[in-house]
């Protein structure tokens, strides 16, 4: 018996001041070289406080559009709709977003919608659209603001994040930073 119990015992020890200490300190200090030391970054914007690393709800036709969340932007409870893809319900409600969509945005065809604008993503707080996503909404802002389409191209070309070190993750562009440069357009 003491040739089992003894190890386990430490091996238990073990895993916890590793898990505990040197891992939870290793991943601290890599995290002081990412933005803002880890801790997310905050944009002040009206007196109000937002989160650029947790999605925004944008729905109204004179601003990009997010991306669909199934918690309702609430990162209290972040997750998916755990609904497959052949789920009844799940087709569904990405019918009725692609019907929205094309509603207010006449010209595009269903083809023409990025799946990032009708389906939801794991977290369900995604605060990133492609640069697909935001040019097919391109006419409708230019329309409604009275702007330039080739004004609001060239702000979607300066607020596109590229991959980490050009190689992992695609380009990407943060809704509320675009929204918020686009408030700033005349």
């Amino acid at each position: 018996m003491k040739k089992h119990i003894l190890p386990a015992i430490k091996i238990t020890l073990v895993c916890l001041l590793f898990f505990s200490g040197i891992y939870t300190l290793l991943i601290y200090g890599i995290a002081q070289f990412a933005p803002n030391s880890g801790k997310g970054e905050n944009i002040i914007y009206k007196g109000k406080k937002y989160y650029s690393n947790v999605g925004q709800q944008f729905t109204e036709d004179q601003y990009f559009w997010s991306r669909p969340s199934a918690v309702d932007y609430n990162a209290a409870g972040a997750a998916g709709s755990n609904k497959g893809p052949s789920n009844p319900d799940y087709l569904k409600t990405v019918q009725e977003r692609i019907d929205n969509f094309i509603k207010h945005n006449p010209g595009i065809n269903k083809a023409e919608i990025p799946s990032d604008l009708v389906t939801a993503s794991g977290s369900g707080l995604d605060p990133n659209i492609s640069v697909d996503a935001a040019k097919v909404q391109v006419k409708r802002i230019a329309k409604i603001r009275n702007i330039n389409e080739d004004k609001i191209q060239q702000l979607i070309a300066n607020n596109t994040e590229k991959p980490l070190l050009g190689l992992f993750g695609t380009e990407k562009i943060n809704t509320l930073k675009i929204n918020i440069a686009l408030e700033g357009l005349k």
